[in-house]
């Protein structure tokens, strides 16, 4: 299968590498100091799974040159989405599928939106890895997992031949019943423990230990699941039970991306986690004052690092 990989971070960088492992035609699609390192030396993974060095990879920055391609891992950081649909037109056949990895609920609609909604599929991705280097993952932990399907949820082969080319490169890969609704279940997960862990400065073993910051959590993640419910997407009843439980096994120094981003100073994707609870809520009536709460204070910090408030 010839796959484009566009962005090479935590998530693309490990996926994209155990793809080309196996035997793909797989193209980075990334620049600045990435596409210099992975020209230069490759890329490099290390994980519990095996470390992996490929010297010599394809990357670009232009997928006009790349053209058409049989699968595109969108793996940019979320509110990078908008931004990338219209450069990915070039990477499109005749049966070409899309596939966003975001953390997050609305990457796939905005791809559709762009690229026309019988392009894209719904993905998500469960790993905790991270840049070291341009070009260099470190896998910390967490089996790597891809789960995917139609929006629509009706059964199709192109989802079927994803799936076991991902699981035949060693990635756990799954079609959930409702992809829709996990998405949603790991939004839940993720935002609440982003929003508290960035707002708080803490990891999750000083989140789940203080009674205070967990029930702070229970309660982010009670107003997700009232929000998904009103918004016609069925969570499981136990939801959050089986979030904390989540959160409860995590290694104790473990943070999200956001809460990292936005300590060390960078953008981060605060509009599609918090923010996106806000202005969903909003729309459909649903009251999120913890998250808009955790949202507003993080707000200035955001906008710092973009450039757009000076303090």
């Amino acid at each position: 299968m010839r796959i484009a990989i566009y962005g090479v971070g935590g998530i693309g960088g490990y996926f994209g590498g155990r793809l080309a492992q196996a035997g793909h035609e797989v193209v980075f699609i990334a620049r600045g100091a990435t596409l210099e390192a992975l020209r230069r030396q490759g890329l490099r993974l290390e994980s519990p799974k095996g470390d992996l060095h490929l010297p010599q990879v394809a990357a670009s920055d232009d997928p006009v040159a790349v053209g058409p391609v049989d699968l595109v891992m969108v793996a940019v950081k979320a509110w990078q989405v908008a931004e990338v649909a219209e450069k990915i037109r070039p990477l499109l056949g005749p049966r070409t599928v899309v596939l966003p990895l975001q953390n997050g609920v609305e990457a796939p609609y905005q791809l559709a939106e762009t690229l026309g909604r019988e392009r894209v599929l719904g993905g998500l991705a469960k790993i905790i890895s991270y840049i070291v280097a341009p070009g260099h993952i470190r896998h910390l932990g967490a089996e790597p997992y891809i789960a995917l399907g139609e929006l629509d949820n009706r059964p199709s082969e192109r989802a079927e031949r994803i799936r076991a080319t991902l699981e035949e490169a060693g990635i756990v890969a799954r079609i959930p019943q409702d992809i829709v609704a996990a998405l949603w279940l790991k939004f839940l997960f993720v935002a609440a423990w982003g929003g508290v862990g960035a707002a708080t400065r803490a990891p999750v073993g000083v989140l789940r230990r203080l009674p205070e910051t967990r029930e702070l959590l229970e309660q982010a993640m009670s107003e997700i699941a009232t929000l998904a419910a009103a918004r016609g997407v069925s969570l499981p009843a136990d939801a959050v039970a089986s979030s904390m439980n989540f959160v409860d096994a995590l290694p104790d120094d473990s943070t999200t991306s956001l809460q990292r981003d936005i300590t060390e100073g960078r953008p981060s994707e605060l509009e599609a986690w918090s923010g996106a609870v806000v202005h969903l809520g909003r729309e459909a009536g649903v009251a999120t004052p913890v998250n808009g709460t955790l949202y507003r204070c993080l707000l200035p910090l955001e906008l710092r690092a973009r450039g757009q408030l000076g303090f």
